[in-house]
């Protein structure tokens, strides 16, 4: 897992909740015809998005939960145009679970990021 790009902590436990701090589509490692880790994917918002959804998954899990104890999450978008795009990505990664969602508008993301997500767990 990748260093955060500011003053923050990844994850923090409250109780038997988990908060997830907002997650971007940066690269955790060095990929064959991509981008280097650290950096963006490269795809645009879909494939950002997929990347940021699977970093989440890989803060849930090492924090040992799973994606079904996820209860809400926070969804900061650039361009809210891409609202419908990121639904289809966001329900493959969650599958049939569904927390609870806000979706939101940003004038920008951290290093130049077109979808960001943050989440809440609930370890039961």
């Amino acid at each position: 897992m990748g260093k955060p790009v500011g003053p923050y902590s990844p994850v923090m436990r409250a109780g038997d909740l988990l908060f997830v701090s907002g997650q971007v589509g940066i690269v955790e490692v060095d990929t064959v015809d991509g981008p280097v880790a650290g950096s963006l994917a490269e795809g645009g918002v879909e494939a950002q998005a997929a990347q940021a959804l699977l970093n989440l998954r890989t803060q849930v899990e090492a924090n040992g939960a799973t994606m079904d104890q996820v209860v809400k999450t926070t969804v900061f978008l650039t361009d809210m145009g891409n609202f419908a795009a990121i639904n289809e990505i966001y329900c493959k990664a969650f599958g049939d679970h569904r927390p609870a969602r806000s979706c939101v508008a940003v004038a920008a993301l951290p290093i130049g990021a077109l979808f960001e997500v943050e989440a809440v767990v609930h370890l039961s």
